[in-house]
């Protein structure tokens, strides 16, 4: 990635239209100050741990203050977190108390003591932020909310009613959070809240007249930009970037991307992903394994095995193969996704995040 962010650098392209990268587009929309300060300010009393090691610290029971309830929502751990095997072994655990939130019966929420129903997306009031692009839209809802299910925000101002915590943040409405939301003034933006945003309209939170990096002035110790940088060199032996080949016991490295039936994990439980997923792998890997379009196979290492169906096909590199992310455990009779296979204590050299490419596997006809 830091090679990637260094090309307008060496081509000569800076302050150009169409040339640079955004970082985040995360950053084109800034929480008020009312909502910031305040978890500013909570900040200090909380614990925090890395994602991809909550598996370890539920398993860790003898640490001087153990994990004895967790609250799941907006999130299925079992079909996205690294070395899926343990994460399932932990939220087994009888003496951990989970409360679940979803709108449907997932791989995880088969593991919560109790199930409170989420409110989807059609049921509420929401303002939405983007992923992937720079606009800014407002939905209401288009039914009403079916059964007892509640949007998150009325399911969290309840539980805190019932545990007594009445700090002004528990009671704020639902209209007053979406006040908070976003830092919008009637001068940058035209209106002074979301709420004032049509429905039928996207707000362009992007300043398209922006060019990255026309500004002198820069935020780096020498105030340039720089090919080296002595702080990545500090704190990770990275001052410039490397290509690091990896090696692991397996013969195939395993590739997990996105699959356009699912996004990430949501919509596993849809018919369009039922079935063995697909293994797509490499005509000449293919042949010296005697394997054929359509074999059973298993995908396996140290850390278990899953049973997915061959594809062979140009479009991965030879020694390499490749399994779509976010299917759910019913699709395997080994009972295990491909996310059983990457290891969590894996990392990535920056940001110490999941390595999950960094796996490799064994291949074995059904």
């Amino acid at each position: 990635m830091p090679g990637g962010l260094q090309l307008p650098l060496l081509f000569g392209t800076l302050g150009k239209a169409g040339n640079g990268v955004i970082g985040s587009y995360g950053s084109l929309f800034p929480g008020s100050s009312q909502l910031t300060d305040v978890t500013e300010d909570n900040a200090a009393t909380q614990r925090e741990f890395n994602i991809i090691e909550v598996s370890d610290h539920l398993l860790d029971t003898g640490s001087d203050t153990p994990v004895k309830a967790v609250f799941i929502y907006n999130h299925n751990p079992v079909a996205t977190h690294p070395d899926q095997h343990k994460m399932i072994s932990a939220l087994k655990n009888e003496d951990l108390f989970i409360a679940g939130c979803d709108v449907e019966m997932n791989d995880s929420m088969q593991y919560a003591d109790v199930i409170l129903p989420a409110a989807t997306h059609f049921e509420h009031h929401d303002a939405y932020s983007a992923y992937g692009h720079g606009y800014l839209q407002r939905a209401e809802p288009v039914i009403p909310p079916v059964g007892e299910a509640l949007p998150n925000t009325e399911i969290f101002r309840r539980l805190a009613a019932k545990f007594g915590f009445t700090d002004p943040e528990f009671r704020t409405s639902d209209d007053n959070l979406l006040d908070q939301a976003f830092r919008l003034t009637e001068e940058k933006h035209g209106i002074n809240s979301v709420r004032q945003l049509p429905t039928d309209q996207a707000m362009s939170m992007q300043n398209a007249d922006f060019r990255w990096l026309s500004n002198r002035t820069l935020t780096t110790p020498s105030s340039k930009a720089e090919l080296y940088s002595a702080a990545l060199e500090d704190s990770y032996q990275a001052g410039l970037p490397e290509y690091k080949s990896i090696r692991g016991n397996g013969a195939y490295q395993l590739l997990s991307p996105a699959s356009d039936k699912r996004t990430n994990a949501t919509f596993g439980g849809n018919t369009a992903s039922d079935g063995l997923q697909t293994l797509e792998l490499n005509p000449a890997d293919a042949e010296q394994l005697n394997i054929t379009d359509g074999d059973g196979l298993i995908i396996s290492n140290h850390l278990g095995e899953v049973q997915v169906q061959a594809k062979l096909t140009d479009a991965v590199a030879k020694g390499v193969v490749l399994v779509d992310k976010g299917a759910w455990c019913h699709t395997s009779p080994t009972g295990l996704t491909v996310n059983a296979l990457i290891s969590n204590h894996s990392r990535t050299d920056i940001g110490d995040g999941a390595a999950y490419y960094d796996t490799f596997v064994d291949i074995r006809k059904v």
